[in-house]
């Protein structure tokens, strides 16, 4: 009965229920009721897809960094404000449709702020692409030549948060200041830049 039963699970892809079932079989395995069980079960099923859905949003991010908010350095020489980065740890700004724009001088660690923030609004469930402003422009550019512009377009607009980083290094010509303008405008009070 426990072998087909398994094997159910591993063919509906409950993995983390498929896991969780095989512990409770172990002779050292917690002596639950059936109320229990089914719930561990449910909380493991639970657990395991939010971990495949954070690390599925993570990597589509393609962000530059693993960074992490708990890893930023707060050394006062840095004068970087800990209050306000770690209002950012909830990502409210992402709900309220706000933005960020951290600046600074090279080395500053922006960059790493900019993933880590990323990062926490990955593991809260939200969309996230993380974009060089220069490699964006030159993909958009590439895409208008092989006809799938809008598609990226329409692909950028569709994320809860898009992360610029080094902008402002190049200035931008014209095709990569209308690409902008019309990134802006496809997202202005529906997600935020």
């Amino acid at each position: 009965m426990n072998t087909q039963t398994l094997e159910q699970m591993k063919q509906l892809r409950l993995h983390g229920m498929l896991r969780a079932f095989n512990t409770s079989l172990s002779s050292q395995s917690i002596d639950y009721t059936n109320d229990e069980l089914i719930a561990y079960l449910m909380q493991s099923e639970w657990d395991d897809r939010q971990n495949r859905k954070i690390e599925r949003l993570t990597k589509s991010a393609k962000f530059r960094y693993s960074a992490v908010m708990e890893n930023i350095d707060y050394d006062p020489t840095r004068k970087i404000d800990k209050n306000q980065i770690q209002r950012f740890n909830s990502c409210d700004f992402v709900k309220q449709k706000g933005n960020i724009l951290i600046t600074g001088s090279t080395g500053a660690g922006k960059s790493y702020m900019a993933s880590a923030i990323g990062h926490q609004a990955c593991s809260l469930g939200y969309k996230v692409m993380y974009f060089n402003t220069t490699k964006l422009f030159t993909m958009l550019k590439t895409s208008k030549a092989d006809g799938s512009y809008i598609k990226q377009i329409n692909k950028l607009e569709k994320q809860d948060l898009l992360i610029l980083d080094d902008f402002g290094l190049k200035g931008l010509d014209n095709i990569n200041r209308h690409s902008f303008m019309e990134i802006i405008e496809d997202r202005h009070g529906k997600n935020q830049l």
